[in-house]
């Protein structure tokens, strides 16, 4: 290997890598290109962590900063390679995700001459990325890095693209003293914390000990900001119910008495939320933390009653008020929920208090009906595995450490509505920013390489369609190739659920592209050296899972499921019939 950390020879390529080791990079999610940057690399302390597919590449960097709560950097050559970056930027800029994209350029001397896998990157990246520059000369070098880390980390946090031209990385490196020397470490979210106006807490404060149906909505901001603590001692002590959003699940315990659920489109019959809507309807005042009001969150808009008012909690000051006109928090939900909680505490809450109990046993009898009504399909023996069984095996067997990752589609759904948090702060993952499939895996395995920095004794789980997982097969030689403990399931259905089953509801009728041939998924693990085993009846899964548990090595369980199953999604309500 060159001696790249040599002052006479020292090129772009290592200073490039020094300023990411500044911020806070020890790897990065990286092929083949720019090769200059991957061989100068390790001379900074930085890893490669090489992938099949760069789509996975994007994604991985995505899992890896949800949990390492540090801006995740995934590299990739001009051309085709960087296209495939589009998709995963995408999630991170709707999920507010912190990824930073490394991406080669041709040379200077050959742009806009078409080159070979010459594209323009500029416009390619601008829809999917708060940031995006090209670094064109050594002596600004700094200047861009540090600015492409304070994009990704500060405000609402998401992804940042930097564009560097090939021959500029193997280009000397600038002369010491052209430049002014950079010291701050900007890699780590949330950069800035920044409290909501103290009078607008105020005001928020007295709307919330004055309602008389008040509900916490909290979204996928608590995680970024690290706030779970902080909501947490509010609802203890405001005494107020607290629901998540699908994104925004382990921001409180589900064991505590005050703990809705997740509520939004996935509240049909056998969803533990189910019936407690008529405590979300009747809500007269909201307080929405860390929440888009998207389409699903809200079950497309109709979940909130007319009269219903609303505080809004958000760094993001465009989406305060976006759905739901809203008195405006604009802050650090971290800062902002401790301010509140003690302006909370200064005032009269003795009727929040008088209200509990029954909120409580309200709440108890919901919960304890929901679990009277899967009891039966929780812990059915069938040929066909049940979704929801293999779930109640799950939620047995897995600790509020553990990290359990979804893939878009059903696999979500199953996490949101199956798994319980036991404790705040704990992490489901889902790609539900555009809510791509294939991303599931990917995800995984950028989560379980942060833990290897943190908690190694934590494990991690993901759970895939077949669908969904035919997007990233190819990652099971990553797993084995790194020796990652992930245990991976495979809903195997043989058919895109969500596509059928929905398509069935709004038309009468499904399209061909529902249907798959057989797959063995558990043979193609085997083949890439990971265990793989199938699940072919109920009975199986409790002994399989706990196996692939207690392992220290990837495996994954090939889980043979019925195709007839459906998570409780709202507007299947009425079109099929119920399970229970």
């Amino acid at each position: 290997m060159p001696d790249h950390a040599s002052a006479a020879n020292a090129t772009v390529a290592l200073r490039l890598a020094e300023a990411f080791a500044r911020h806070g990079v020890t790897l990065t999610f990286g092929q083949s290109l720019p090769s200059a940057f991957h061989l100068a690399a390790p001379h900074a302390g930085i890893d490669q962590k090489v992938y099949r597919q760069e789509n996975a590449g994007g994604a991985m960097a995505d899992g890896y900063a949800r949990i390492s709560r540090k801006v995740g950097v995934v590299t990739a050559q001009n051309g085709p390679a960087a296209t495939l970056l589009v998709a995963p930027l995408a999630e991170a800029l709707k999920a507010s995700i912190p990824v930073l994209a490394l991406v080669q350029e041709v040379t200077r001397d050959a742009t806009d001459r078409n080159a070979f896998q010459e594209l323009d990157h500029l416009n390619l990246f601008a829809p999917v990325a708060k940031w995006v520059r090209r670094i064109d000369r050594a002596d600004r070098l700094e200047d861009y890095v540090d600015m492409a880390f304070t994009a990704a980390a500060s405000g609402r946090p998401g992804p940042a693209v930097l564009l560097v031209p090939a021959d500029l990385l193997t280009e000397a490196a600038a002369a010491t003293g052209a430049l002014r020397p950079r010291h701050l470490s900007l890699g780590r979210v949330p950069l800035d914390r920044c409290l909501a106006d103290p009078s607008a807490i105020a005001a928020a404060a007295e709307a919330l000990a004055a309602a008389r149906h008040p509900l916490v909505v909290a979204g996928g901001g608590i995680h970024l900001s690290d706030a779970s603590a902080e909501l947490a001692a509010l609802q203890e002590a405001a005494h107020l119910p607290v629901a998540t959003t699908v994104m925004g699940k382990g921001a409180v315990d589900e064991t505590h008495p005050l703990t809705l659920g997740i509520i939004g489109y996935v509240m049909g019959q056998g969803a533990r939320t189910t019936a407690l809507r008529p405590m979300v309807e009747r809500a007269d005042l909201v307080l929405l933390i860390g929440n888009r009001t998207n389409q699903n969150g809200t079950d497309s808009w109709k979940l909130f009653a007319p009269g219903t008012r609303f505080i809004h909690l958000d760094m993001d000051p465009m989406e305060v008020g976006r759905n739901y006109e809203a008195m405006r928090l604009v802050g650090d939900a971290k800062l902002t929920l401790a301010a509140l909680t003690a302006e909370l505490t200064r005032r009269d809450l003795s009727a929040r208090a008088a209200a509990r109990p029954a909120i409580e046993a309200e709440m108890a009898e919901a919960i304890a009906d929901w679990r009277r009504t899967i009891a039966d399909v929780t812990t059915r023996d069938a040929p066909l595995c049940r979704p929801e069984r293999l779930m109640a095996e799950l939620d047995r067997l897995i600790g509020p450490e553990d990290i359990v990752v979804a893939d878009a589609s059903y696999s979500s759904i199953w996490i949101a509505n199956y798994l319980t948090a036991r404790r705040p702060g704990q992490r489901f993952l889902t790609p539900r920013g555009i809510a791509g499939l294939g991303w599931g895996l990917p995800m995984a395995i950028g989560a379980r390489i942060a833990l290897e920095e943190s908690a190694p004794g934590a494990r991690v789980i993901c759970l895939c369609g077949d669908g969904g997982f035919a997007h990233s097969w190819a990652e099971l030689e990553t797993l084995r190739r790194m020796e990652l403990p992930v245990v991976t399931l495979v809903l195997n259905n043989g058919i895109l659920g969500y596509q059928k089953h929905a398509e069935e509801v709004k038309f009468g009728e499904h399209t061909k592209a529902v249907f798959f041939a057989t797959v063995d998924h558990a043979a193609i693990a085997r083949a890439c050296g990971v265990e793989g085993i199938r699940v072919a009846h109920s009975r199986e899964i409790g002994p399989a899972l706990g196996a692939a548990l207690d392992a220290r090595h990837p495996v994954l369980l090939d889980v043979l499921t019925d195709p007839d199953a459906k998570p409780p999604i709202s507007f299947y309500a009425g079109h099929y019939p119920e399970p229970f």
